[in-house]
């Protein structure tokens, strides 16, 4: 199974060998990375991707890697993993993303996340979906707040350094829909 979705704009798909040199543009740069402990190396890049798409073989489900519909060019990966052991959520599912800065603005990271939170409702069947950034990550609140997504609370990620300002998170979940009186679901 190839588990590609597909957007308005955007395609949701499985990781290529070519996605690695835009992809570790994306994660050493310092903006990009600003909210995680350090930007990575082509080595710790290579790897984050190698991981992402193994997900899917794993789970079922996983980190699109990204590309514009009008352009075919990748522009970052969003999608699904599980969440992180010792934190609020632990043992669920996550949607993330992460863009590169040409890609900001536009609404991607909203409309990718929620083709991804349609398929973990409708083909994983999923029962809630969290998110989770650092507090000082407005940006992405915000992209969880349009998704429908609520507050669900605060926390230290004890993978941080307890120095860091990064070290604070926040929490946000969404619930799958009811399905209305009647309907299959």
């Amino acid at each position: 199974m190839d588990f590609e979705l597909q957007s308005d704009r955007l395609v949701l798909r499985r990781w290529r060998d070519t996605d690695r040199v835009p992809f570790a543009r994306l994660t050493a740069d310092a903006d990009v990375m600003r909210y995680f402990p350090a930007p990575l190396s082509r080595a710790e890049s290579d790897d984050l991707a190698a991981r992402a798409d193994a997900l899917f073989d794993v789970h079922g489900y996983g980190l699109w890697a990204l590309e514009r519909l009008d352009t075919g060019e990748f522009i970052g990966f969003t999608g699904l993993a599980p969440m992180p052991e010792g934190i609020p959520g632990s043992g669920g599912v996550e949607v993330g993303w992460r863009l590169a800065p040409a890609a900001w603005g536009h609404g991607f990271a909203t409309e990718a996340a929620g083709a991804a939170l349609t398929y973990a409702f409708t083909e994983l069947r999923l029962p809630e979906v969290n998110s989770i950034t650092a507090v000082v990550n407005i940006r992405s609140q915000r992209v969880m707040e349009r998704l429908g997504m609520r507050r669900a609370g605060e926390f230290d990620h004890p993978r941080i350094a307890a120095d860091s300002d990064l070290r604070r998170h926040v929490r946000y979940l969404l619930a799958a829909p009811t399905p209305a009186p009647g309907t299959p679901g």
